[in-house]
């Protein structure tokens, strides 16, 4: 645990501020949901992320939907890539989510691009380093809250995603996103 230097009391009614500066680097906005942990005589805030509550499920079906198109796949929630399977992983797996990624995840409308037919690529991690050629980013929408996203990515040279890979993620998002509704 990292310590800020930063002091605050708690009013009337039991709340406390959170910094402007660490809101931002947390990424945490006006709605956002935390979770409380409590240990001794410390208390946590987390980010809550519903997709990270099924990681087991997320892991399987990230493998599953790597089996099945042959692409790099990932699922991410709002924050962080959660699961990835397949050649690159390591490139994703753990790493904060891009402002590229979050700005689609903002706009809940799936993305596809492939560099070969001109289109831009838009990266899903802030210190990822897989250098992608085509992408399918299918936004995860829960009872109108995007939660994450499936992600498929192709490295090889001049890679286009076909019909089916996208029909294929966007399964795959809509029954991730029946796990919670």
């Amino acid at each position: 645990m990292k310590a800020t230097g930063i002091v605050r009391r708690i009013d009337e009614l039991g709340r406390v501020v959170i910094p402007k500066e660490i809101r931002r680097t947390l990424r945490i906005r006006e709605g956002d949901p935390l979770e409380l942990f409590t240990d001794r005589d410390e208390l946590m805030l987390k980010k809550y992320s519903p997709i990270a509550s099924v990681e087991r499920f997320a892991e399987g079906t990230a493998k599953s939907l790597n089996e099945q198109s042959g692409y790099l796949a990932a699922i991410c929630d709002t924050d962080t890539v959660l699961s990835v399977a397949g050649t690159g992983k390591r490139a994703l797996l753990g790493k904060r989510v891009s402002e590229g990624l979050t700005s689609i995840l903002n706009s809940r409308a799936s993305y596809l691009a492939n560099k070969a037919e001109g289109g831009e690529i838009v990266p899903i991690a802030e210190d990822g380093d897989f250098a992608a050629t085509a992408e399918i980013i299918v936004p995860i929408v829960a009872e109108g809250d995007c939660l994450g996203a499936v992600i498929l990515l192709s490295g090889e040279e001049g890679a286009t995603m076909e019909s089916s890979s996208v029909k294929l993620a966007r399964l795959t998002a809509d029954i991730i996103a029946n796990q919670f509704e």
